[in-house]
């Protein structure tokens, strides 16, 4: 036989693309259209369908950037088309290739019932089926002109982002506003072609599947008359009805598809518009599922439902009733998708705890599943918190996107930093968009890792990153897929039942141990320095006003304000979303996180100072109140007193023009250009910086990635650096006991401040950068004498450690890192720790000198200004706190990150407080006392071990305790745990090293 096979698949695309497709709607009359542009923000439904509307046609422009526009269209269904289907094709102006990224809608009936979504992939309203003919229609649809930030040039700088530089002109041209005939013969055999197309392309041209399937095309396409498509549908369909019955191979390959849409809680859109877009969504999924039988949807993020119940009660009834058939499922037990790499330990477990308390308290659901599809990179310290929550699983995919080394595994094992095992899996189809293509399947099954081992894959499958969710396109494909030879198999699944399943085949799977590090979007450690300092401080806000509210509450009566710190907790966690916090979000997101932040501040500082008032009482003895979980200048952690002085720091002038700071513990050498030359322990009389190189060093890079601006920093940004060491100023500070710098570049300028505390073995450097820059890269840089192979940086609830070689290409790959208050560098007698109050990206380098010494070097990450998706990204002024600490153990480096992030307070009162809990030992550190949540006036006491070796401590209350529970992070008894004893209000603890544990302590 001859080879024919490329002229029939080009004959199968011209036939679809430009007979078939379109003879699914063979009739369609114009509906009338009137439009209401909304003057600002979103309105109410019942003020935009109570709007007084202007007639628009077919071909106007509409939409100002981020306008609502209520468009009525009305019209009736021809007499001719009763008995038929007949639907409404509303095309606002979409660009089919940009589902999520442009205009959507949501259509309601004149009632404000919600009806569904539109979108680019989702353009049609059932009328009828069948219909009557006269019947009059009258839709209401709440258009959104969201503008397309990320265009077909992406990464393209652009004012668009932002209300208040985006302008008027109008956005979209209106398409079509018909109603249709849907001719669902036709509309199936679109279906039937699609998967048969898509599945022959991806068999092996010598396989006789392929050929069976090419055959019976042709012989559907021979039975099509062009001229009369919807005539001769029926018969093309029966030629292609043994093929498509033909029954997969048993050991095909089974796929879970779980619908969904991952909808980025804020990225190119604003806050307010997700809020939109989810509850487009939901419209549409419920609508979908009263469709289709078969069909499961699952949601993640806790607060879109809560913005769904808050803001479209209508959508929100509909919800619920999906969620009690099982069908419309809560997913991954988690406020948001936050960001994993920079929460800190108390933020990462709130995540999960008021993500599943709120499915328990709406749905009675609790998920087992964590569900981070899209998160950049996830933090060795998580999985401990994923099973302190509760829960068992962790499904994501964005690994798969690391540009150097393949992941080798699609289910495994992944361990943390206190040995906890978490079973993970990494969908082969590799995206969380899955549309049910055969190509996608396809993928699944060759990428697939673990064959032999195990045979099933989940696929999110429904448009999503600006949400949309599964099209009944994909239901329909699913359903051939279902049990189709040379395909795996599709099956509609909950998470909870694919885990089972996948666990059950495969219960002892690969094992991966540490840190699940993305080799892309590095830079997010970085972007948009003023997001990353917000978190960073409401975090430690938070702590205090729990600590010192509990305290004031057990101590004095206090009203503990349990609903403020419950939504201040939701709005920080919120704003960890993995495009907000790690800054790729647009310059409207970052602009109102800034302010938010700044009222967050506001209001717990007022929490804090209520509380300490009244623990303080009225009286004149100047106390420090120590929020640290450490004492401080004589002050216990969580206790007030006087603060205890020791030693002086003196600064004395160098015949060069430096400067000599000198407290007793450390001397500090600075030269005339303002870097440190010399930084010597005095005890060990041990040099910190390493010979001939200077600390304190800034360094400015090009930067400029190959794409994702505000995501990506490439290795070659090294290639080219610039070392400022040119001062305007080197001047002794106002107090005469520190120096002061001053340094302009480009059109920038930096201030710092260097300062040795009295008493304390720690270089402070305060830096202020007027930053106006583009595409550069800010570092700061310690070269340190120390000859190491790894350093540690501290993650949630404890440390762990990184190689400073490049051995291999999974080390040359980790050329940024995250670390959260510290990283620490030792040899084996004596170590360096670097410490901040508000950075997190990093990167360390070692060489070895010509004296046979080696150098490593430490170079903190300050700022960025890439230009896309925010062009103004971190123009102007930020502040930062550094400190090095020479002859720092692991111990050191840990107190010392707690106290540059929790600076002492200080105020008059009547004597001493004493701490509501305290702990004997400093490897074992509190992260919250707090009252539980339930209201009952239970202490809540979370700790860890941080030093990484096992600890006996024994924890005191300071009032009478009548019981103690150990619990999970939602503050429920762990049944297979025994609680600890109590005697006299002391409790005696066991933990392994980095060990999570939460006590629940029972006021007599």
């Amino acid at each position: 036989m001859h080879d024919d096979r490329t002229l029939v698949e080009a004959r199968l695309r011209r036939v679809l693309d430009e007979r078939i497709r379109p003879a699914a709607y063979p009739e369609s009359v114009p509906l009338e259209v009137a439009v209401w542009h909304a003057p600002g923000e979103p309105v109410p439904v019942a003020e935009g369908l109570a709007a007084d509307v202007e007639p628009i046609t077919v071909g106007s422009r509409w939409g100002a950037p981020w306008g609502t526009s209520w468009f009525r269209v009305t019209g009736t269904v021809p007499e001719a088309w009763a008995g038929r289907t007949v639907e409404a094709v509303l095309d606002l102006g979409f660009d089919e290739n940009m589902p999520g990224f442009q205009c959507e809608g949501l259509v309601y009936r004149p009632d404000g019932t919600p009806v569904k979504g539109l979108n680019p992939r989702n353009q049609w309203v059932r009328i009828g089926a069948p219909v009557q003919g006269g019947e009059e229609v009258r839709l209401h649809v709440e258009a959104a002109s969201n503008p397309v930030v990320m265009d077909y040039r992406p990464f393209t700088p652009t004012p668009l982002g932002d209300l208040e530089t985006a302008g008027s002109d109008p956005q979209y041209t209106l398409t079509r506003m018909d109603l249709a005939v849907l001719d669902e013969t036709v509309w199936h055999l679109v279906t039937d072609l699609e998967v048969l197309g898509e599945l022959m392309a991806e068999l092996p041209v010598d396989a006789p599947r392929r050929w069976e399937i090419l055959r019976a095309v042709e012989r559907a396409l021979d039975a099509v008359d062009l001229q009369d498509v919807g005539g001769t549908a029926e018969q093309a369909r029966s030629r292609l009805t043994d093929v498509l019955a033909a029954p997969a191979v048993p050991s095909a390959h089974r796929i879970s598809a779980v619908g969904h849409a991952h909808i980025d809680s804020a990225w190119l859109w604003p806050l307010r518009e997700t809020v939109r877009k989810v509850a487009r969504t939901a419209a549409n999924m419920t609508a979908l599922l009263d469709d289709e039988p078969d069909f499961v949807f699952a949601m993640s993020q806790a607060q879109q439902w809560a913005w769904v119940k808050e803001h479209r009660p209508e959508v929100w009834a509909r919800v619920k009733k999906a969620v009690a058939e099982g069908r419309f499922v809560p997913a991954g037990g988690m406020w948001v998708e936050s960001d994993t790499n920079m929460p800190g330990s108390e933020a990462m477990a709130r995540q999960f705890v008021h993500g599943k308390r709120f499915f328990l308290d709406e749905f009675g659901v609790e998920n087992d599943e964590a569900w981070l599809p899209d998160t950049f990179g996830f933090a060795a310290g998580l999985p401990q918190i994923i099973k302190a929550a509760g829960s068992r699983y962790l499904l994501t995919q964005k690994i798969s996107w690391s540009r150097t080394n393949r992941f080798p595994h699609h289910t495994f094992r992944w361990e943390g930093i206190d040995g906890t095992r978490i079973f993970t899996h990494f969908p082969p189809v590799d995206t969380y968009n899955c549309s049910m293509r055969g190509a996608e399947i396809a993928h699944a099954v060759r990428n697939f890792k673990d064959k032999g081992a195990a045979r099933h894959s989940l696929a999110p499958t429904g448009w999503g990153d600006g949400g949309g969710g599964t099209t009944r396109e994909m239901v329909a494909k699913a359903a051939r897929l279902r049990d189709l030879e040379g395909s795996a198999t599709v099956t509609w699944e909950t998470p909870s039942a694919f885990f089972a399943k996948a666990e059950a085949e495969n219960p002892e799977p690969p094992v991966w141990v540490g840190e699940l590090y993305l080799e892309l979007h590095r830079a997010t450690l970085t972007s948009q320095a003023g997001t990353k300092q917000g978190n960073r401080r409401s975090e430690h806000l938070l702590r205090e006003a729990e600590l010192w509210a509990a305290t004031a509450a057990v101590r004095t009566g206090f009203p503990y304000p349990y609903a403020d710190l419950d939504r201040i907790w939701k709005t920080v966690l919120l704003h960890q979303f993995h495009d907000i916090l790690p800054g790729s979000s647009i310059a409207w997101v970052h602009r109102e996180a800034r302010a938010t932040y700044a009222r967050v501040a506001d209001e717990l500082g007022g929490i804090i100072d209520a509380a300490q008032r009244a623990l303080a009482g009225e009286g004149s003895v100047p106390l420090l109140f120590n929020a640290a979980p450490h004492t401080r200048s004589g002050v216990p952690a969580g206790g007030a007193r006087p603060a205890e002085m020791s030693g002086r720091t003196t600064r004395a002038e160098r015949p060069d023009g430096g400067h000599v700071l000198d407290n007793g513990l450390l001397r500090v050498g600075v030269d005339a250009r303002g870097l440190v030359d010399s930084a010597l322990d005095l005890a060990a009389g041990r040099e910190t910086i390493a010979p001939g190189r200077t600390g304190n060093l800034l360094q400015l890079h090009q930067d400029l990635p190959n794409m994702w601006d505000a995501w990506d920093v490439d290795e070659f940004y090294r290639n080219t650096v610039t070392d400022l060491t040119d001062a305007d100023e080197v001047t002794p500070g106002d107090d005469g006991v520190t120096v002061r710098i001053v340094r302009t570049f480009g059109a920038s300028r930096v201030t710092q401040v260097l300062s040795l505390p009295p008493g304390e073995k720690r270089l402070v450097v305060d830096t202020e950068v007027d930053w106006h820059e583009t595409e550069k890269f800010l570092k700061l840089a310690f070269p340190l004498d120390l000859h190491t192979d790894r350093y540690a940086s501290e993650t949630q609830f404890g440390h762990f450690f990184r190689p400073t070689h490049t051995n291999t290409s999974w080390e040359a790959a980790k050329f940024e890192a995250c670390n959260h208050r510290f990283v620490h560098l030792q040899e084996p007698d004596w170590g360096v720790a670097v410490v901040n109050d508000g950075t997190y990206g990093h990167d360390v380098t070692r060489a070895v000198r010509g004296d046979g010494g080696t150098t490593t070097t430490v170079r903190v990450s300050l700022l960025r200004a890439p230009r896309f998706p925010d062009p103004e990204t971190d123009q102007g002024v930020h502040r930062f706190r550094h400190a090095l600490v020479p002859g720092a153990s692991i111990g050191d480096a840990v107190r010392e990150g707690w106290r540059v992030n929790l600076p002492e307070r200080r105020l008059h009162g009547a004597g001493e407080v004493a701490p509501l809990v305290t702990v004997d030992r400093d490897s074992v550190v509190v992260t919250a006392v707090k009252l539980a949540d339930d209201g009952s006036g239970d202490v809540v006491v979370r700790f860890h071990e941080a030093h990484g070796a096992r600890a006996r401590a024994t924890l005191t209350a300071g009032f009478p305790v009548a019981g103690v529970e150990v619990t999970d992070l939602l503050e429920r008894p762990l049944a297979d745990t025994a609680p600890p004893a109590v005697d006299d209000g002391r409790i005696t603890v066991r933990l392994r090293p980095f060990e999570l544990t939460t006590l629940r302590l029972k006021r007599a």
